[in-house]
């Protein structure tokens, strides 16, 4: 999950004689209405074209997104400079989320909850976002032989990009929301890779929690992906030191866990910790990061995306791997950003 501000690189600019000097604010769309909860067989349908609005002197405090079904023009004047070109392809209520996919020429998008975060993208020029989905597509590369779970699946980002370098890689998906992965299905090309590439590897969708301790395959899992959240936060299960105890038991001997762990605590960037400042954050700044170094002492290793990447914070349990080495198996794109890696040391 990421949010629409840390966007900026994948959608054109806002020109910058408009753009707002005193944020960094997204191109802001108008209100969308959600209809009622939905069942699973409801779809609103919102197929409405509009134009990013860019920010003046005095932007809203609150993200606004689009108009359920209506057809916005800007005026010659406001629209001169050609801004970029984006459609609400669909909108949904679930019982978990408010679904809304937008377009754009150069990506398509899926925003989730009350924040509207995004959960997933699809670039349509090239496999890579620029941000920690592409993390993860690093992990095969240091796991044992087995497959390989994803806890919370959403638009399917992470299992294009492990399949599409991993071809012959075994994934299991886990999404408790069956409205999103329908969604996924006819707007994000899921069901391409729900059937067997060439070289034999396949995702497999499971709807249902993620957390469950029924959620197991016989010899345990090689790696788990976790990126969990509700409402824009991490889920507060991870949290928790039992969660990740509970998690270590579904992995094979050798398996690791990589977590997206979300952005840094507020309130806890306040707080001083002796020999524990970088210039692009500490560890000790993220709760989900240190219950699980207290779960697995001196087995933790973090690294946080840059400003341009969203600063999320990542997590990879078991010991640092050999960085050349693991920087040598993979593709260009990921061969210096796993170089970032580091131990959380105690403090």
């Amino acid at each position: 999950m990421i949010s629409l501000a840390s966007l900026t690189s994948v959608v054109a600019p806002i020109p910058r004689r408009r753009q707002c000097s005193g944020c960094r604010w997204f191109p802001s769309f108008l209100r969308i209405s959600l209809p009622c909860v939905a069942n699973e067989d409801s779809r609103l349908r919102c197929i409405s074209r509009f134009y990013a609005q860019s920010c003046n002197s005095s932007c809203p405090k609150e993200k606004v997104y689009a108009v359920q079904g209506t057809d916005l023009s800007l005026d010659e004047e406001e629209n001169d400079d050609h801004d970029e070109e984006f459609q609400v392809v669909t909108a949904i209520r679930s019982n978990y989320n408010d679904i809304v996919i937008v377009d754009t020429p150069r990506s398509r998008m899926l925003l989730l909850d009350s924040s509207h975060n995004v959960h997933s993208m699809y670039n349509k020029e090239h496999k890579w976002t620029g941000f920690y989905w592409d993390e993860f597509a690093s992990l095969p590369a240091i796991l044992p032989q087995g497959p390989v779970a994803i806890f919370g699946l959403g638009g399917g980002t992470v299992a294009h990009l492990m399949l599409d370098i991993w071809p012959s890689l075994e994934l299991e998906g886990w999404e408790i929301d069956k409205i999103l992965i329908d969604m996924a299905r006819e707007y994000f090309g899921l069901l391409d890779i729900e059937k067997h590439t060439p070289a034999g590897g396949i995702l497999r969708v499971c709807v249902g929690d993620a957390l469950s301790p029924s959620v197991t395959v016989p010899g345990g899992y090689a790696g788990i992906v976790i990126d969990l959240f509700s409402d824009g936060k991490v889920l507060p299960q991870l949290e928790e030191v039992s969660t990740w105890l509970d998690m270590y038991d579904k992995l094979m001997p050798n398996g690791r866990l990589m977590v997206n762990c979300g952005a840094a605590n507020d309130g806890a960037a306040n707080t001083t910790y002796p020999d524990a400042s970088s210039i692009d954050g500490t560890w000790v700044q993220n709760s989900t990061i240190k219950a699980l170094c207290q779960a697995f002492p001196g087995q933790v290793n973090w690294k946080k995306m840059p400003k341009e990447g969203g600063e999320n914070y990542l997590a990879l349990t078991g010991p640092l791997p050999d960085l050349t080495t693991w920087s040598g198996v993979l593709p260009d794109r990921l061969s210096l950003t796993v170089k970032q890696w580091k131990p959380c040391l105690p403090l």
